[in-house]
């Protein structure tokens, strides 16, 4: 099965960021542009095939030929996002397992001071000795947080832009003046 994402615009330029000042392959698409086929992609199931269809309401100026450095610069794009989303989540992971460990050296300095400086079980030794055990463990809530939970939206998200970096790209024109249609399609 293939997941259809269609795109109209009246020219290929309104893909693309026009502040990016990069070599066409690579400039970045459109913020708004992106979304879009984000989002699209999002609602068809993980194991279709993408295919982006681009509708241009007026013909292309320039030549057929160049329709393929728009298709590389969005594949290329898609390909960039997931590596910046990979760097993204080995960040995540560094920073999870260095404040892992300074939760677990927190958490065994407040039980040693509970256990050492607060020996007694009632008034307000027991008191400050359950303060510091709950102070222990709330500071592990970041690391269990980072290591348990916001590393998956991540890898999902990555998943995507790799399947986006590889879908089929077809460029669909308006008539040319003397009639004939520009079409420009590929796989992956």
């Amino acid at each position: 099965m293939t997941g259809l994402i269609e795109v109209k615009v009246a020219e290929l330029a309104q893909l693309f960021n026009s502040m990016d000042p990069s070599p066409f392959l690579e400039r970045d698409l459109d913020h708004a542009a992106e979304e879009f086929i984000v989002g699209w992609a999002r609602e068809h199931p993980r194991q279709h095939d993408l295919h982006l269809l681009i509708h241009l309401t007026r013909p292309p100026t320039g030549e057929l030929a160049t329709l393929e450095p728009v298709k590389d610069s969005i594949r290329h794009y898609f390909e960039y996002r997931a590596d910046e989303l990979w760097r993204e989540f080995r960040q995540l992971m560094r920073e999870g397992r260095a404040a892992l460990l300074i939760g677990l050296l927190f958490i065994v300095l407040c039980q040693t001071a509970a256990q050492t400086l607060l020996p007694g079980s009632q008034g307000w030794q027991a008191a400050a000795r359950e303060g510091l055990t709950v102070l222990g463990w709330v500071a592990l809530w970041k690391p269990l947080d980072i290591l348990l939970y916001r590393w998956w939206p991540l890898l999902r998200r990555r998943r995507l832009f790799q399947r986006l970096a590889v879908m089929a790209i077809e460029i669909r024109a308006a008539p040319l003046h003397d009639g004939s249609a520009a079409i420009g399609t590929d796989r992956g």
